[in-house]
């Protein structure tokens, strides 16, 4: 028999979770299929967890500067890894119950753990985790299946056991030294937590530079910022071959300029990519692209009417708060029947390095590409007042400017706390601010918005 509801969701991550719970308030008859955990990624191996190991390394590191520091006498100290992953367990759980006990609160909204296929356009069928095969249909269909770590064509990498961003948060000892495949954000941030506990790190890059979306100035002083902590970066480098050792240890066999070498490691991560999870679900007659990715249109619906998708299986930028504002703009057309669309939207994100990368609009190439006529304004953060007041002056800010109109079109921030920071400048560009408006604005000193002041002072 096939169960009738009004509106099913396959996937409740950040996007689909939400929608789930104001879908069924609405009057909506739903059903939220899930096949492990409520959160999605985010809560349950991604941005909850990764964040708490990095705020754990963070004040290892902070320790590590006390006791170089004159002002204190700080001996013996160690991390303790078991420790961490035990705090990054809790905050974890934390998490994913208050995420499922609020949709198994919602009246009118049936939370089904299970395994979704497409039988039809408008029809699953979920092997629930309990072994029954239920048959649901609905006029409204959500995809929000997410996406997973892309493992690539390397010779011998099935012999040995690789982790990805998702068992590595599962360690129970920490790695002696950890070869990270790849440098992009997750790598990076990884990269550096673990390095900060003690690990040894090795990353190696394909590409010519690292965090390769990023501006050169960007990739070359977090590089430097990198490098100062002992995190030896190779770039240009491709791996022909993984191995074992007879000691079991990892072999990676590299060639970086012509010239082949080796690389022993006690761990290995992937972190190459990640492709969405189109292929576990048996689509039906809804499109995707040749990387797999759902098409969707401005409104997030697919090529099937009254089928959307949400979140990275969508593709694009693939972060949380972009799914959640996927789950937005959805609501606001279904239900309160108005006309939002993602044409134009304006996507922050946040590198959890420490200092962190935030990033709006623009990067400096994307504009010189386009052809505009713009301007850069860069600021050390040697010349920030709240970045000298905590000694964290690494790192700059950097905003680009449109000369005609004054608009400010994107900005890097490469500080201490830049996802705060960046935060602010977003809101002055959603609400059509100049460079000059921002300029004038009075901050609280002192603050590292007020540098924002500072920043734009440069355009003069």
């Amino acid at each position: 028999m096939v169960k009738q509801y009004d509106a099913i969701i396959i996937g409740s991550g950040q996007g689909g979770t939400p929608l789930s719970i104001r879908l069924a308030k609405a009057g909506y008859k739903t059903a939220l299929v899930e096949k492990k955990w409520v959160g999605g990624t985010c809560i349950n191996n991604g941005c909850i967890p990764s964040k708490t190991i990095i705020a754990g390394a963070r004040t290892e590191q902070r320790i590590a500067e006390a006791s170089r520091s004159e002002m204190y006498t700080t001996d013996n100290y160690d991390i303790i890894f078991e420790k961490v992953i035990e705090r990054k367990n809790a905050v974890v759980e934390r998490f994913r119950k208050g995420s499922e006990r609020s949709v198994n609160e919602t009246e009118g909204l049936d939370l089904i753990y299970g395994k979704a296929i497409f039988t039809q356009e408008k029809e699953i069928e979920v092997h629930t985790n309990t072994g029954e095969n239920l048959q649901l249909t609905a006029p409204l269909i959500f995809i929000n299946t997410g996406a997973r770590p892309a493992i690539p064509d390397i010779k011998g990498i099935e012999d040995v056991p690789y982790l990805t961003s998702t068992e590595i948060m599962e360690l129970d000892k920490l790695p002696e030294h950890l070869l990270i495949l790849g440098a992009g954000y997750i790598s990076l941030e990884l990269g550096q937590a673990f390095r900060r506990m003690g690990s040894r790190v090795t990353i190696v890059e394909a590409e010519d530079n690292i965090l390769a979306k990023e501006d050169t100035d960007v990739q070359k002083e977090m590089t430097e910022i990198l490098e100062k902590e002992s995190i030896t970066i190779l770039t240009n480098t491709e791996v022909e071959e993984l191995s074992l050792s007879s000691k079991n240890e990892i072999v990676a066999h590299i060639v970086k300029n012509e010239t082949k070498a080796l690389i022993t490691a006690s761990h290995i991560l992937i972190a190459t990519g990640r492709k969405p999870n189109t292929d576990n679900i048996k689509l039906s007659g809804v499109a995707i692209d040749e990387g797999g990715y759902v098409k969707v249109n401005d409104r997030l619906e697919t090529n099937v009417e009254g089928t959307y998708a949400i979140g990275d299986v969508k593709g694009g930028m693939a972060f949380t708060h972009v799914a959640y504002n996927d789950y937005r703009i959805i609501y606001s057309n279904l239900v309160e029947k108005k006309e939002r669309s993602t044409a134009n939207r304006l996507i922050p994100y946040c590198m959890f390095t420490d200092p962190e990368l935030g990033r709006v609009g623009m990067t400096e190439a994307e504009a010189k590409s386009q052809g505009l006529n713009y301007t850069v304004a860069k600021l050390p953060m040697k010349k920030a007042a709240r970045a000298i007041v905590e000694n964290k002056m690494e790192g700059f800010m950097k905003a680009i400017v449109d000369k005609d109109s004054k608009k400010i079109l994107g900005a890097s921030f490469l500080c201490l706390n830049a996802g705060e920071i960046i935060s602010v400048l977003q809101m002055a560009m959603e609400a059509g601010f100049s460079y000059e408006d921002v300029k004038e604005q009075m901050f609280a000193h002192p603050t590292l918005s007020e540098s924002l002041n500072n920043l734009f002072f440069l355009i003069d």
